[in-house]
């Protein structure tokens, strides 16, 4: 069992459910990603997720497309990441998953980036635009180093199609909530609950939800049914907005407490345990 397993267990024995805050490393600079990355932990975060910027993210919004633009014009590389990981790993104790495109990966090459994230200490990747058919090598190779590949479902996503995600993926089942890009919104899509519950009924793999997840209140309604919930945009607007590296970390910590409150055990409400029969 690896590190994301065990946090999820971990969580799920409590009763929590988990925060997962989303930065993109280089923004505004890899110095003050270190910073973050420990301060989100000591906030409440239970897993981190990393964004590798890239110069066409066709998943992102106008937020996080900004957030890679500035974090490539400091000279942010995914060797660079590794490197940030390697240093950061020792003070934090929770899963560190990287997201990004596959060019960046392809890069490297995929073995390269699989030893070399196994030897940092990276847990999870997700890469948006490379589904498991497209990813006969890579997925392998980072899975033979024991770093999770954690695959995406939507509500396109076909039962086929999700009974073989559910299959594939490691760790979690990232449930994106809506079809269109990242970016803060005033309410969680309709028929998330559905949806997720209709994959619990499958499989026991957790599912966190992500994409338009911005406040508390939010967090809270898809904490009821889900194992975790990705924030990504709103925590780095608040990054992009602070007037200081000092003010980022002060700004984002509190926003990951406040987010992580009403998943904590005795708040969150209660929702299904694993899978169900059709009976």
């Amino acid at each position: 069992m690896g590190r994301i397993s065990e946090r999820f267990a971990e969580l799920r024995s409590r009763g929590e459910r988990a925060l997962i805050p989303f930065v993109t490393a280089g923004d505004p600079d890899l110095a003050t990603t270190e910073r973050l990355l420990v301060a989100l932990v000591e906030a409440g975060a239970d897993l981190l997720e990393v964004g590798v910027p890239f110069s066409d993210p066709m998943a992102e919004g106008p937020t996080i497309q900004r957030s890679s633009e500035r974090a490539l014009r400091t000279g942010t590389s995914l060797r660079r990441i590794l490197n940030l990981v390697r240093t950061v790993r020792p003070r934090i104790d929770v899963p560190l998953i990287l997201m990004g495109y596959a060019n960046c990966f392809f890069a490297m090459g995929e073995r390269n980036f699989a030893e070399a994230a196994r030897t940092v200490g990276v847990d999870g990747v997700i890469v948006v635009d490379l589904p498991p058919e497209e990813g006969d090598v890579f997925y392998p190779a980072v899975r033979e180093c024991g770093v999770d590949p954690i695959l995406l479902a939507a509500p396109t996503t076909t039962p086929a199609r999700l009974a073989m995600l559910t299959k594939e993926t490691r760790g979690f089942l990232y449930y994106v909530s809506l079809t269109g890009v990242t970016g803060a919104r005033d309410s969680v899509a309709a028929g998330v609950e559905e949806s997720v519950r209709a994959i619990r009924r499958i499989s026991d793999i957790p599912v966190c939800v992500g994409f338009g997840v911005s406040t508390p209140e939010h967090a809270a309604r898809v904490g009821a049914y889900a194992d975790g919930v990705v924030v990504g945009s709103a925590l780095v607007d608040r990054i992009a907005s602070a007037d200081s590296p000092d003010a980022a970390v002060e700004a984002a910590a509190e926003f990951v407490e406040g987010l992580k409150a009403p998943l904590r055990a005795g708040t969150a409400l209660q929702r299904d345990q694993g899978p169900q029969s059709s009976s």
